[in-house]
């Protein structure tokens, strides 16, 4: 029977653990906090969106950090063996928009109970409140870990879980890296990602859009050359320091590489309120409501095309008077409002910090890794898995996504092994 240790708590970890008892293993699960799943019980806002029911294309594209490494992985474990998995296990799913799948009760407590009772079922032993402080090796391969009370726990095989430095309070504080680069690997540079962006615009300083969400909008990142690096449409919301939500998060992590090839210049953004349709069909619409409101402010002839406090900002842009009358607004000038409702640009100088972001970019380099049993290249029984890999997704049951099923890949192969 192989001896497998696995480090980390969360979602790679756990499934590791059950995946490497399942396939006949001696597994030990070693975590530095005192609860394992601390970071699965908080996902999908507490509601744990455990996968995402996309075809597979479609989900490498949502995968933006080196998701084409992910097809192997997916050939051992993929997002319907996920739910094939759970849904064996008792717990009901539904789903929900763009694929996203969820627990029937809403509560992710049940899906890290869950997998719990089934470390517990398989006789996996778990040893929390104990930090693992390096890696124990040979020139060949790894033979254990050493643990912060100096004793050394012996293996066969080590799956590296840790995460990456992302939501750092759930025990996601970059630990491997060393461990990884000690042993041979490489470790790309680490950078924040799914992550709130900042602006030092006027009306970002001003706040006088604090607390305002656009629903349905597009939102387009742009090179300095101004070509189009990435567009996403959904729902965004205004800060005090900047811009957050679904579509702000996912461009995010595009912001941090130009600004990274342009040293640190401002990176420019635009919303697009009517993805829908072109700025001479918006300009008709602008025309009909000039005859049929025309004796209204413009400010009060305008709510069904944008809120009120975005509507003012625009028409400022155009150079249009908000207590001005529609009807004595020229041409050109409602033509501008069209572009601005098209395209109103603004400026990011960044975004907020690693330890802020939901997820982190870079990571172990997947090129030194066995892409179907997650193994090094480097380290014979040395695997990897989940976060602490430079792999990244967006969130919406992606990113955990990869990280059951590299975690499910390594556990199966560590015991196989």
């Amino acid at each position: 029977m192989s001896k497998v240790i696995v480090i980390g708590g969360g979602p790679a970890g756990l499934m590791a653990a059950v995946a490497a008892a399942s396939h006949g293993a001696d597994v030990t699960l070693i975590d530095k906090g005192n609860k394992l799943g601390r970071k699965l019980a908080i996902s999908g806002g507490g509601r744990c969106n455990v996968t995402n029911r996309m075809d597979e294309r479609e989900l490498i594209h949502y995968i933006p950090g080196n998701g084409k490494f992910m097809y192997s992985p997916f050939s051992v474990f993929n997002n319907e063996d996920i739910i094939a998995f759970f849904e064996g296990l008792g717990i009901s799913l539904k789903e929900e928009d763009m694929g996203r799948m969820f627990p029937v009760n809403d509560k992710a407590a049940t899906v890290v109970q869950t997998l719990l009772d089934q470390l517990r079922l398989k006789g996996v032993e778990t040893i929390t409140d104990q930090r693992v402080t390096d890696l124990a090796f040979d020139q060949e391969r790894v033979t254990g870990v050493k643990l912060e009370n100096n004793n050394v726990v012996p293996a066969d095989q080590v799956i590296v879980a840790t995460g990456g430095t992302s939501v750092p309070h759930t025990g996601s504080t970059g630990d491997a890296y060393p461990w990884a680069r000690e042993v041979g690997h490489t470790v790309t540079e680490l950078y924040p990602t799914e992550v709130p962006i900042t602006s030092s615009d006027r009306f970002i300083g001003e706040r006088t859009l604090q607390g305002l969400s656009l629903r349905d909008v597009e939102m387009t990142v742009w090179n300095k050359k101004k070509k189009a690096i990435v567009k996403h449409e959904g729902d965004m919301l205004f800060t005090h320091f900047g811009i957050s939500g679904p579509i702000a998060l996912r461009c995010s992590q595009y912001i941090v590489k130009e600004r990274k090839k342009n040293d640190g210049q401002p990176v420019m953004l635009s919303i697009d309120l009517h993805p829908g349709i072109n700025v001479g069909q918006l300009e008709q619409k602008l025309q009909q409501l000039k005859k049929t409101s025309g004796e209204k402010s413009c400010k009060n002839a305008l709510p069904s095309l944008a809120p009120e406090r975005f509507l003012l900002l625009l028409l400022e842009q155009a150079n249009i008077e908000a207590s001005a009358a529609l009807k004595d607004v020229q041409p050109e000038r409602l033509q501008a409002l069209a572009k601005e409702m098209k395209s109103c640009s603004f400026s990011s100088d960044g975004t907020l910090s690693l330890k802020k972001a939901f997820i982190t970019g870079g990571g172990v380099s997947v090129k030194e890794i066995e892409p179907k049993t997650m193994q090094s290249k480097i380290k014979q029984g040395l695997y990897f898995c989940g976060e602490v890999l430079d792999i990244h997704a967006y969130t919406g049951g992606f990113n955990i996504t990869c990280a059951f099923s590299t975690g499910y890949a390594a556990g199966k192969n560590a015991a196989q092994a």
